[in-house]
């Protein structure tokens, strides 16, 4: 590939040294300065051939696959606080074509791809310091070009284990209750809160197996219209919550460890504290209207916002948080004017210093605490500071819902990855709420539904898909993840651990068995799936409920077996 560099510093120099080992090429940039100075965006383009190419792939596509044009190409905008440097160039039959990735994780930088119509090429470029930074005169990234022919999901499995393992980025301890089922209290309760209906509610969803309770936004407020005008002091709402440390209290006695919700940047103008900080926000992070987002470049902004959370882990006994909209911190308009006040010029660095101190101030506490972070703050950065990323909020969407899963799985190691709670009309079928489960198996489910309220059927194919799910947790969670056509947002996903592997059918109803013990999982609207490579097994179908509609034996090596909608078969 021929690069070229342009754009920077007037003064900057920006060489690059080739190394290649097989087909994977590693390029190392290094931008020198005579003196310090803020970066200014720069850029190294090259372009790719597009034969054999079909579709792109980032973590943040969540819907759009194509190429793409040169002059509206596809691009993964990366920064500390959101995603992560990596886009994909697939073949049709799912191989990769380019992988492309970055070492720095923490500096803005985006990767864009769009086709030459001139010669069916593909024009590719990085933009390096694509948000200010602090002053520097030196500057070195290694930029890594996966070409081999291997399965698409292997070169990105591989450059998760590039940042982990040579560029440091390693990942913060999980323990065992990150891994387990959650109620989570927001589409279901909103700020609509209330201490004995939360208690009611932690009673019916223990009993059906979840383990954690996470209380969402309306605890800190008497307010019920949304918003964030009144986030900032973090000071229980009494007539809501009662005593906060009794609660909590009670929630353990039942059985439940529990996750308290917290907006880290945001103040709202009804807050105590809001005239403290006037001065230290950040334009544009909040409405700017009824609350702003705190700068986390000034010192006693970070002391504040660890204190908060510290007091509350220790005071309450909090088994995890769960620290939103961390990608809300943006800088922009008059914050990027200087201020001697701030001891961090850079946002990115300072955003870094308040969740590492977060993180040790917390474990300090307890070692075992969860942290929770959502899409699109899920990079290897904030996989140091938090053990919990969760598909971004899209609320009954089966479809956005399986592919963030499957796109965190691919780029999260060890960590633990979580659904966006899944919820559903109370007037569905059991078998289209099933849906929202099925969807999301190779991921930690978190429901939102009142469990005291679902229809008789509801309640039963909940109680059985929690069941299933931690029967079957180790290959779900800690098993090779694969799943076919990206382009087409996934037509079905398997995991693999030792004999055992989990298929489930999207879109396409063949399942290829290849383990002694598969469970095949129908979550499309085929009413059969077609299962190939398991002549001579036993097999025996479950309908959404966990109730047996049929069994018997697999007699040829292609076989058509009745599957209703979010049921699934086991064959051994």
């Amino acid at each position: 590939m021929n690069f070229s560099v342009s754009g920077g510093n007037k003064n900057a120099a920006v060489n690059l040294t080739e190394n290649a080992i097989g087909d994977i090429l590693y390029l190392t940039v290094n931008m020198t300065m005579p003196s310090p100075e803020i970066p200014e965006p720069f850029f190294i383009r090259w372009n790719f051939s597009a034969s054999d190419c079909c579709s792109t792939w980032n973590p943040s596509l969540l819907d759009i696959h194509g190429l793409a044009f040169e002059w509206g190409k596809l691009s993964i905008q990366s920064r500390l606080a959101s995603w992560m440097p990596i886009q994909s160039l697939i073949s049709k039959d799912g191989k990769n074509k380019l992988c492309v990735s970055v070492s720095d994780v923490d500096t803005p930088i985006s990767i864009r791809t769009g086709i030459r119509e001139e010669d069916a090429t593909l024009a590719c470029e990085i933009e390096f310091f694509t948000k200010p930074t602090s002053p520097t005169c030196n500057y070195t990234a290694t930029v890594r070009f996966d070409m081999r022919s291997i399965p698409y999901y292997d070169s990105i499995y591989d450059t998760t284990e590039w940042w982990e393992n040579e560029c440091g980025y390693e990942s913060a301890y999980v323990p065992e209750s990150a891994k387990m089922p959650m109620d989570s209290l927001w589409y279901s309760f909103h700020q609509m809160l209330d201490r004995e209906e939360i208690l009611k509610e932690c009673r019916a969803s223990k009993e059906i197996g979840l383990e954690t309770v996470i209380i969402d936004d309306g605890w800190q407020t008497d307010d019920n219209n949304r918003g964030y005008a009144y986030c900032g002091d973090w000071q229980v709402a009494p007539k809501k919550m009662g005593d906060m440390a009794s609660l909590i209290k009670d929630i353990h006695d039942i059985g439940m460890k529990v996750i308290l919700w917290y907006s880290v940047p945001f103040m709202g103008i009804y807050t105590e504290k809001f005239k403290e900080f006037e001065g230290m926000f950040l334009e544009g992070s909040g409405d700017d209207k009824t609350f702003f987002g705190l700068d986390p470049r000034y010192k006693k902004v970070r002391e504040y916002l660890i204190g908060i959370y510290g007091k509350a882990v220790r005071d309450w006994g909090l088994d995890g948080l769960k620290l939103d909209f961390i990608d809300s911190f943006i800088l922009k308009g008059k914050s990027l004017e200087p201020d001697e006040k701030r001891d961090y010029p850079s946002l990115e660095d300072a955003i870094h210093v308040l969740m590492t101190e977060i993180r040790a101030s917390l474990t300090a506490i307890n070692p075992d605490i969860m942290i929770e972070f959502r899409q699109s703050y899920v990079g290897p950065s904030i996989r140091k500071y938090g053990n919990m990323l969760r598909v971004g909020d899209c609320p009954c969407d089966i479809l956005k819902n399986r592919i963030g899963i499957i796109n965190l799985r691919m780029t999260s190691g060890k960590t633990a990855v979580h659904s966006d709670m899944i919820m559903w009309n109370y007037e569905d079928t059991a078998e289209n709420a099933a849906l929202q489960f099925a969807s999301i198996l190779y991921g930690v489910p978190q429901v939102s539904m009142r469990v005291d309220k679902l229809p008789e059927a509801h309640y039963r194919m909940l109680k059985y898909y929690i069941s299933f799910w931690k029967e079957w947790k180790d290959v779900l969670l800690d098993g090779k993840l694969t799943a076919t056509n990206p382009e087409s947002n996934y037509s079905t996903a398997r995991s693999a651990l030792g004999d055992k592997e989990v298929i489930t059918s999207f879109t396409n109803p063949v399942i290829e068995v290849n383990a002694c013990e598969t469970v095949a999982v129908n979550a499309s609207m085929h009413k059969s799936l077609i299962i190939r490579g398991a002549e001579g097994k036993k097999f025996r179908t479950v309908n959404c409920m966990g109730e047996e509609i049929a069994s018997g034996m697999i007699g040829s090596p292609v076989t058509e077996l009745d599957v209703p909608t979010s049921g699934m078969t086991f064959i051994k």
